[in-house]
């Protein structure tokens, strides 16, 4: 599963001020929606409060940090019948000053990518979370993210690290032939 799969350039904001974990949820929410409803021509889109409900909700349950200042928040996204969401919408986040999101490290969150889940569709997506938190972990690319000076550039590290793993997953399946 590819970090870029459901994200584009412009659901990635760079430098991102944001006072707590709740902020950086209703910001991810908005830009969910905001995406969405771009989408489409319906004028009864999803509501940004909405997507940061389902993403609070979620949060309740248990912190969706991955630790090294990560996180991964995630939701579904009830149906809707004006707005069809045909796959997972996602968002990264670069904050300029890390936030406490409750990490089991202890440690605060200065990257943030959420993504919202078609209700009804999770299990075909349920392999989705550990991939992205596995990609997620490694301390080259997060040190690299963190170092980036645009959201174009954040998207280039995302795409280049897509790249590594598909390049080291094709080396390792022609081994095994």
């Amino acid at each position: 599963m590819k970090l870029t799969q459901f994200l584009v350039p412009e659901n990635i904001r760079h430098g991102v001020v944001v006072s707590s974990k709740k902020r950086a949820l209703e910001l991810a929410g908005k830009m969910i929606a905001e995406f969405l409803n771009n989408q489409t021509a319906c004028e009864q889109g999803i509501c940004p409060v909405e997507c940061f409900g389902n993403l609070f909700k979620r949060e309740k349950l248990g912190s969706t940090s991955l630790n090294h200042g990560v996180a991964l928040p995630h939701a579904k996204l009830p149906l809707n019948e004006h707005i069809q969401l045909e796959q997972p919408v996602a968002v990264f986040l670069q904050l300029e000053t890390p936030i406490d999101f409750e990490s089991a490290d202890h440690k605060e969150v200065d990257l943030i990518y959420a993504v919202m889940f078609p209700e009804g569709s999770c299990a075909i997506y349920k392999d989705c979370l550990p991939q992205f938190a596995q990609k997620l972990s490694d301390k080259s690319l997060l040190k690299r993210l963190r170092n980036a000076e645009n959201a174009e550039e954040i998207w280039q590290l995302l795409e280049y690290a897509d790249r590594q793993v598909e390049e080291s997953e094709n080396d390792s399946n022609s081994e095994h032939k």
